[in-house]
């Protein structure tokens, strides 16, 4: 088996690899691809070193699977080239999300809809992943009808150069400004550009994956997307409308009991998700579960996930293991 980690450099990229090693994944040869300039630089993995080859040499060797994790327009150039090797291309950008010809995939939800014929698979948005997985229990036994999303972003979502502006601030250093704006003791409500309907590119992430992904155009869905000064975790209130009744015993339930969600809810001990506690973990949370007494069949929802695992790489991951499973690669 061999698996090709491209980006493997960035924070993304080396939280595959760590998770490569972490879950045992069978891997005989590792390909770990970056920038030109990267390229002869050797990373440790599995206790050894491991050079850093170039995008052709790592086509040229055919790996099974490769992780992508290098921004779209990389992508985009490169995805179908490994592609045509024949390699499966699992794609952490949102170059191929809404693409009609590929499948966006959270395993604990659609990976039964996976073929040998998918070379290119679309990873979806952090924040996407974690709404969705505390959606779609639901969706099975009320259905959705309406979702509203706050989300609570940490700049680990934005890269390795946020991070940067955050310190740099705390440190009172002068340096590279990824946002408009100072991140320290501040929010956001930007994440991403802004697009023609005054969304940005996030928000509209967040209406457009979780319908392609729970396979339902119905559901209508609005956000606002806000970042906030964390190095990792995102955080959202979701508002969630059922076309049937629920009880809110049955939801906790219901929640207890669905793999890969951890159900952490009970006010009288102060009991809630929190990134702090999600970091470096790979479920996804759920708590400050309540009826909304302002509208019927409409629930209130707090859920928290590390964005760069579950989020990312995780997930990423976690398709992968499906794919050899199955033997679909």
């Amino acid at each position: 088996m061999k698996i090709a980690v491209v980006g493997a450099t960035g924070m993304v990229g080396r939280v595959m690899l760590q998770l490569l090693e972490e879950r045992n994944v069978n891997v005989d040869t590792l390909l770990p691809v970056a920038s030109k300039k990267s390229v002869g630089n050797e990373i440790t993995f599995k206790g050894k070193q491991v050079k850093i080859v170039s995008m052709e040499d790592a086509i040229a060797a055919k790996p099974e699977i490769a992780l992508f994790s290098a921004g779209g327009d990389t992508s985009v150039e490169w995805a179908p080239k490994f592609a045509e090797a024949g390699t499966t291309v699992i794609d952490n950008s949102s170059a191929w999300r809404m693409h009609p010809d590929h499948k966006l995939i959270v395993p604990e939800i659609n990976a039964e809809i996976l073929t040998s014929e998918d070379k290119i698979i679309a990873n979806p948005n952090c924040s996407t992943i974690q709404m969705v997985m505390a959606l779609a229990p639901l969706k099975v036994k009320y259905g959705l009808k309406r979702v509203i999303v706050s989300t609570y972003q940490s700049i680990s979502g934005t890269g390795k150069a946020a991070v940067a502006q955050m310190e740099n601030e705390r440190n009172g250093v002068k340096g590279e400004m990824v946002y408009p704006y100072t991140i320290d003791k501040n929010c956001l409500p930007h994440c991403d550009v802004f697009m023609d309907n005054d969304y940005t590119k996030e928000e509209m992430k967040l209406v457009n994956e979780p319908r392609k992904i729970l396979d339902d155009d119905q559901i209508a869905i609005t956000a606002t997307a806000v970042r906030v000064p964390l190095e990792g975790g995102h955080s959202e209130s979701l508002n969630v409308e059922f076309h049937q009744e629920f009880d809110i015993s049955d939801v906790r339930k219901m929640m207890h009991e669905t793999p890969g969600l951890v159900l952490q809810d009970n006010p009288a001990t102060n009991t809630y998700p929190m990134p702090k506690y999600a970091h470096h973990k790979d479920d996804v949370f759920v708590g400050r579960l309540r009826r909304d007494e302002s509208q019927p069949k409409t629930l209130n929802m707090w859920v928290v996930a590390d964005n760069l695992r579950k989020g990312a790489a995780t997930n990423a991951i976690q398709i992968a293991e499906h794919l050899i499973a199955e033997e679909l690669v």
